[in-house]
């Protein structure tokens, strides 16, 4: 199920941090990337706003399957979403792919 807060800017803003989370499979240990922006916050946005974050699905068969969840927090809003790895395509894996090349693991 997505979220959508809105959120005042910082007087530092023009920021982007993205975390993601994935949890469940197997063994249930999370693992988590974490990336925060200032210089190319348009291109984030662009990756982040290509999501589809009001409309995600669920995938009764992943029970015993990762879930990702998904928080990105720009300027002005912050969304989350957690997505059944079943449906981590299309925007959502070049999000998730993006943040794992370039962002902190642990």
């Amino acid at each position: 199920m997505a979220q959508r807060q809105a959120t005042e800017p910082s007087p530092a803003a023009a920021a982007i941090r993205i975390l993601v989370v994935r949890s469940g499979g197997f063994a249930g240990i999370p693992q988590q990337w974490h990336v925060e922006s200032r210089d190319d916050v348009d291109d984030w946005t662009t990756l982040v706003t290509a999501c589809p974050w009001d409309q995600v699905g669920t995938d009764p068969a992943s029970r015993d399957r990762f879930i990702w969840r998904i928080e990105a927090r720009m300027p002005r809003t912050t969304r989350t979403a957690q997505v059944p790895d079943a449906l981590l395509v299309g925007p959502w894996r070049a999000l998730v792919d993006r943040v794992q090349d370039a962002g902190s693991h642990g």
